[in-house]
């Protein structure tokens, strides 16, 4: 077949898929369906390879090409316009046809002459008839109404970065650029930015359905649920009052639907006919990283044609889109639209450098949209320098999966490393101390004024993992089961039966999280890595390594969002301000560990070879060893999952894992070596019966077979394959070497954070003493301290909170702790507002030590009472002792105590001020007076 008849037999099968009816002009029978494609047609320029006729009416051309001539085909534009304005044999007045092809079957290439500035673009197959005759039959196209139909955007209720992307985009689509990429941080809105655009594409610019891409199932869920939330603002009505919106959960696409939510794994099923598993949905790609290289290519599919969407939005786009996924972008004629929070060169190169709009981390916490965050360290010595396991340490040995033990000696000396950590050993002291750790820290150095433990989130390095980490949570915090959650889709496995057993609810235990007091802990693999919103999460502990930069930054977005004080309190009650920041804990050495832009697959670590293997590798042939390696990798292979098989069979030749045993045990069999010491007898013409062979026949007929069996294991590749196979499946448990802690403090970056803050409020108060009136009461001379007052105090407080300071007093007083430890008291006791009068006048240089303001309070009461005592006759008595430190517990939460406060609180409660002025007498003004000058200075 000539390379030309081989492109006509590929158009003429894609014609035939989607829809069209392909005839030669000798067959012309244009009433044979509603889209006949017709070869050879004439014209007054020559026969058209193709001419597409909708409803009998020409419409389009194809100019098939051979299939070598891809690279060229943008060459013969030319040629298929001239086809498109000639005069079509037997039809007079017709006007230009408006569709046009190129093709050599296997690459296809589209223009509409109906666009403004019309444009080549490749497509993955050709239109249906169907579509051809909607496009026709419109007044304008999409790309037209996106170039001239699109209205302002009213600005109300979207942040100005919000506003950018909108229109940053809707200016890239005017332009019919194909791809857009909408880089914004983690927190701002992403979301409801494109469920704006996706209302504007639909309302204005008529678009037909919009696909919304998510690549796991609780981000689509997510998403479903700010469309029904979301209300326009030109309507009303809510958007899902508007516009029919489709969380596919089947591969059938509601013909109704504007909007369809899809994982990209369900979207790739549908398109390639490669069954789904459900379960796969609720892993992130970053996890499942490359799709298996014997999947199936996508497929036309004649009931998700490619003309299904017009556009496409790839939530958090950045981990979806690089290798067989990709193909379900390919597949559709559609714009694409990125959102991401971390791009890295893949991202641009794959949008073609077409950023329409970039807001920043750094500029979301400006704004007050984001926090910050500091870096705590932990270090043990075994996370750092690993342990050594001696031969015959009698130990527990656990299935990775079932979690089942035995308790067994280790075969032989086993030094293991921080990267073996929770996968071929479990050391529970290691886990223990790292948790320990993080109690102390959080307690007493990071939030030391809460009285409950912050909403913390761990990440593990695998299910398995994650069980560990909370079961010694648990008991560090002498906490029960309702503390500490598992978030996860995945369900467990019962140890004594090996069966899936129903976990608990994920989306419920998410919930609780986010919402209310229980769980104050949760540990996850992946789940909520990404993506998912936690606003009160104020700390983030990372017990798993990320060597993916992007997926990183996506991991510690988690703990980004900010949060309102009110909020914050619903779950926090002894959160005493909005979130001001999050504490990143690194006991892996995450934050110094080499990223790289594309994250590559993890590789398990090399390990030592099982003696068996090792045996049989040098040459050993007895019986005990080739049996005893057969019988282990016969229980082996009943414990490994699919595609460890499969590797396996991959690297032995073809030779599956059951194969390899079943040789090695029949090896020794002696029927099987009798009847091979024959067929060599035979095969040397010499006749015996099995009685009559020797010695030596049998043994050489055993030795081949044992050496044909054992040929497998001289490829070292194979046996270091088994071997990982096995510790990955299995797990040490070293409860032998004990670990400890060998650092936990704060990092070096948050060291700098906290110098940055001290700067901020000392160049703050330089720059404003002028404007806060507490700050000219500072600044001013000695006799003005009388005039401070709780309402000054108030005052400059919320003017160092708000963005983009904020500036809190707890974080003010964790800053000069990390820069100025020495000088600094009280780390451990629950910040008051009036502590901001301690912070300035340290920060002036008034005071050489930093003191919680009540603390100093005491001590000044302490001193005036001595001095009191001693110009007076007598001393007050108990009575009036109890009044005074009444006042002074006032002042030392107020700043200050004038005759009205006695109506309040605890003043009150003792009998106001007539029970006072019954104590003191006429005394008490000057008191007051004198105490407010004296215990404030």
């Amino acid at each position: 077949m000539t390379p030309e008849a081989k492109a006509r037999q590929l158009i003429d099968q894609k014609l035939e898929s989607a829809g069209w009816v392909v005839q030669d002009m000798k067959q012309l029978n244009l009433g044979a369906g509603p889209g006949v494609a017709v070869r050879e047609y004439p014209t007054d320029t020559g026969p058209a390879d193709y001419l597409l006729f909708v409803d009998r009416q020409p419409v389009g051309v194809i100019e098939a090409k051979r299939d070598d001539a891809g690279a060229n085909l943008s060459a013969h534009e030319t040629q298929t316009e001239r086809y498109a304005n000639a005069t079509l044999k037997w039809r007079k007045g017709e006007l230009p046809l408006r569709f046009l092809y190129e093709s050599t079957g296997q690459i296809i290439f589209f223009t509409d002459g109906a666009d403004p500035a019309p444009r080549a673009r490749e497509l993955f197959h050709f239109f249906r008839p169907k579509t051809l005759a909607d496009w026709a039959a419109q007044s304008d196209t999409l790309r037209r109404r996106l170039a001239e139909q699109m209205p302002p955007l009213p600005a109300r209720n979207l942040r100005d970065c919000q506003v950018s992307a909108v229109t940053g985009l809707e200016k890239s689509l005017a332009a019919n650029k194909p791809r857009a990429l909408v880089h914004m941080a983690t927190g701002a809105g992403k979301t409801f930015t494109a469920i704006t655009s996706v209302y504007r594409l639909l309302k204005f610019g008529g678009a037909k359905r919009i696909l919304f891409l998510v690549d796991t199932r609780n981000l689509g869920k997510q998403a479903h649920q700010e469309f029904m939330a979301y209300t326009p603002p030109d309507d009303a009505r809510k958007f899902t009052e508007l516009y029919n919106v489709q969380r596919l959960s089947s591969s059938a696409i509601d013909p109704h639907a504007q909007v369809c939510i899809s994982t990209i794994q369900r979207m790739y099923s549908i398109l390639s006919g490669e069954p789904i598993d459900e379960s796969a949905e609720d892993i992130s790609l970053n996890e499942l990283g490359q799709a298996p290289s014997q999947a199936r290519l996508v497929q036309y599919n004649p009931k998700v044609p490619i003309e299904e969407f017009d556009f496409i939005v790839i939530d958090e786009c950045h981990r979806s889109i690089y290798n067989l996924w990709k193909q379900v972008l390919d597949y559709f004629d559609a714009f694409l639209i990125g959102l991401t929070a971390t791009p890295d060169q893949r991202t641009y190169g794959f949008f073609n450098e077409n950023v329409v709009a970039e807001y920043s981390y750094e500029q979301s916490v400006v704004d007050g949209v984001n926090v910050g965050y500091d870096v705590y360290e932990i270090e043990t010595d075994i996370s750092r320098a690993g342990a050594m396991l001696e031969a015959k340490e009698w130990i527990d040995h656990r299935d990775r999966q079932t979690r089942a033990r035995r308790w067994a000696q280790t075969e032989e000396d086993t030094a293991y490393t921080a990267t073996d950590l929770d996968k071929s050993v479990v050391n529970p002291s290691q886990i223990r101390q790292v948790i320990q750790a993080m109690k102390a820290a959080v307690e007493g150095k990071i939030f030391p004024n809460r009285t409950e433990t912050p909403k913390t989130l761990i990440f593990a390095k695998t299910d398995s993992h994650a069980d560990d980490i909370i079961r010694t949570v648990r008991e560090v915090y002498g906490q029960g089961n309702a503390f500490c959650k598992k978030v996860t889709y995945r369900a467990g496995i019962d140890a004594d039966t090996g069966k899936p057993v129903p976990g608990d609810d994920a989306d419920s235990v998410l919930a609780s999280f986010r919402n209310d007091y229980h769980p104050r802990i949760a540990v996850t693999v992946d789940m909520i890595a990404t993506g998912t919103d936690v606003k009160p999460l104020e700390v983030l502990l990372f017990m798993r390594d990320v060597r993916s930069r992007g997926y990183y930054e996506q991991m510690k977005g988690r703990g980004v969002r900010s949060l309102d004080a009110e909020s914050l309190k619903k779950v926090s009650n002894s959160a005493d301000s909005a979130k001001t920041h999050f504490v990143l804990i690194d006991a892996v050495g995450v934050e110094k560990s080499l990223k790289t832009e594309s994250r590559p697959l993890e590789k398990k670590p090399t390990v030592s070879l099982d003696n068996l293997l090792k045996g049989i590798a040098v040459g050993a042939r007895d019986e005990d060893t080739v049996l005893s390696l057969g019988n282990r990798l016969v229980r082996l292979g009943k414990q490994l999952d699919d595609k460890a098989l499969a590797r396996i069979k991959q690297a032995s030749g073809g030779i599956g894992l059951q194969d390899l045993a079943r040789g090695l045990v029949q090896a020794l069999d002696p029927d099987r070596i009798t009847a091979d010491a024959l067929d060599a007898a035979h095969a040397a013409g010499i006749t015996r019966s099995a009685d009559s062979l020797s010695n030596d026949e049998l043994d050489a007929a055993r030795r081949q077979r044992v050496a044909t069996a054992c040929q497998p294991f001289d490829d070292p590749a194979l046996r270091e394959l088994i071997e990982a196979a096995r510790r990955e499946r299995e797990q040490l448990i070293d409860t032998i070497n004990i670990d400890t802690v060998t650092r936990s403090e704060y990092a070096g970056q948050a060291q700098a954070n906290a110098e940055a803050v001290v700067r901020q409020f000392s160049d703050y108060l330089r720059e404003h003493r002028d404007q806060i009136a507490a700050l000219g009461f500072f600044y001013a001379q000695p006799y003005r301290r009388r005039a401070l007052t709780f309402d000054m105090i108030e005052d400059l407080h919320d003017a160092l909170q708000r963005p983009p300071l904020m500036l809190t007093t707890e974080r003010l007083w964790s800053a000069y702790a990390r820069v100025q430890e020495s000088k600094v008291k009280g780390n451990g006791i629950r910040r008051q507002l009036t502590d901001l009068v301690s912070l300035v006048r340290f920060a002036l240089g008034m005071d050489e030590e930093l003191r919680p303001f009540a603390e100093s309070v005491d001590k000044r009461f302490a001193d005036w009472v001595f001095r009191h005592n001693a110009r007076r006759a007598t001393a007050f008595t108990p009575e009036q002792m109890a009044w005074l430190r009444l006042v002074k517990d006032h002042i030392a939460s107020s700043c200050r105590i004038e005759r009205e406060d006695f109506d309040y609180a605890q003043l009150a409660d003792k009998g106001g001020l007539q029970k006072a002025w019954a104590v003191f007498g006429e005394e008490l003004d000057g008191l007051l007076v004198e105490m407010n000058e004296e215990l404030v200075a």
